[in-house]
């Protein structure tokens, strides 16, 4: 599956909420397990039950797993073949993890947290990534991701400038700021958590479609232009 255009949605409390973001049009459906500050959606094995049920191919592992043997067995025990890194890990941990499993990677550039500069980033990482996904650092949590905030997209948009991978875009997305983030920033497909969120932190339907729909015009406008 190409991740152009795609819409991702991460947080998945349950089967019933997983259908409900497809139907409302989501690609992907991110499922954050093993996180060093935020608290999980479900456990890992309503997670593998969830994932059975609507099938690997939609759905996404979001990890801050470091160890290659550890994440193999977790994506084997999961079923998944695509897992989002969020650790800060090293191409040759990336490479290594890839010889155990043909996994699809992406691998987070996290905006305020990364030492790397976007061109460096994009060179020493491009070998064994499919996609990069870019995210806000919150210092007074020590989060990197789901964090509502917005970072500075200037610095996605050079990532996205550099990168011979597709570029993923995350950090305080909604629904009234979406079609702009894309067009300034002009990623390959973005990624929603929080931003869609009703105050019981399930997942609001109307909030999803609209979020669908403003991805879904920015990318066509960003395209056209």
């Amino acid at each position: 599956m190409t991740i152009e255009g795609l819409v991702q949605v991460a947080g998945i409390g349950s089967l019933a909420e997983g259908r409900m973001l497809l139907d409302c049009g989501a690609d992907l459906l991110g499922f954050p397990l093993r996180l060093p500050v935020h608290a999980t959606d479900t456990s890992e094995d309503e997670a593998r039950a969830i994932i059975a049920e609507l099938g690997p191919s939609f759905c996404v592992l979001i990890t801050y797993e470091q160890d290659p043997d550890r994440l193999v067995e977790f994506c084997r025990f999961l079923n998944v073949n695509t897992v989002q890194l969020h650790a800060d890990v090293s191409a040759d941990t990336l490479a290594r993890i890839r010889s155990r499993l043909p996994l699809r990677i992406f691998k987070s550039y996290v905006v305020g947290r990364e030492s790397l500069g976007p061109a460096r980033f994009a060179q020493v990482y491009s070998p064994v990534c499919e996609a990069f996904i870019t995210d806000t650092f919150d210092p007074s949590t020590g989060a990197s991701g789901a964090t509502g905030l917005v970072h500075d997209w200037g610095v996605s948009a050079d990532l996205v400038r550099h990168s011979p991978r597709p570029v993923i875009l995350a950090g305080g997305l909604n629904p009234a700021n979406v079609r702009q983030a894309i067009r300034t920033v002009r990623p390959a497909a973005v990624d929603v958590h929080t931003g869609v969120e009703a105050p019981d932190g399930t997942k609001d339907p109307v909030l999803v479609r609209a979020f669908v729909r403003e991805a879904r015009a920015g990318f066509a406008e960003a395209a056209g232009s």
